[in-house]
């Protein structure tokens, strides 16, 4: 069975088309949930009117279909958790400039 570790290596490999960030590193994976051979992943975006989640869910839906023992990906997104900078990797904000020293 393919393990959490596994997908979000290979979600490493997703990216927002606007934002040459990959979307673990964003903070836009919410949640992931493997039951036999069926991964659900729980992910948001920088807003809910975002133009790419039709890219980024079929990315990722291909990506994760790459996996040995995945025969099938249902990707929702979610927004009751609205995204904000707080949710970037510290490598993410610091390359993006975000220094929290400054308050």
């Amino acid at each position: 069975m393919v393990t959490e570790k596994e997908v979000m290596d290979v979600l490493r490999e997703c990216y927002d088309p606007e934002i040459p960030i990959n979307i673990v590193d964003m903070g836009f994976v919410r949640e992931i949930n493997i039951e036999d051979e069926k991964v659900h992943i729980k992910l948001t975006l920088t807003s809910p009117g975002c133009p790419m989640h039709g890219v980024i869910g079929d990315d990722v839906r291909q990506k994760v279909l790459t996996l040995k023992g995945v025969k099938d990906v249902e990707v929702e997104f979610v927004f009751d958790s609205p995204w904000t900078t707080d949710d970037l990797s510290e490598e993410t904000k610091k390359k993006m400039g975000f220094d929290e020293s400054r308050g």
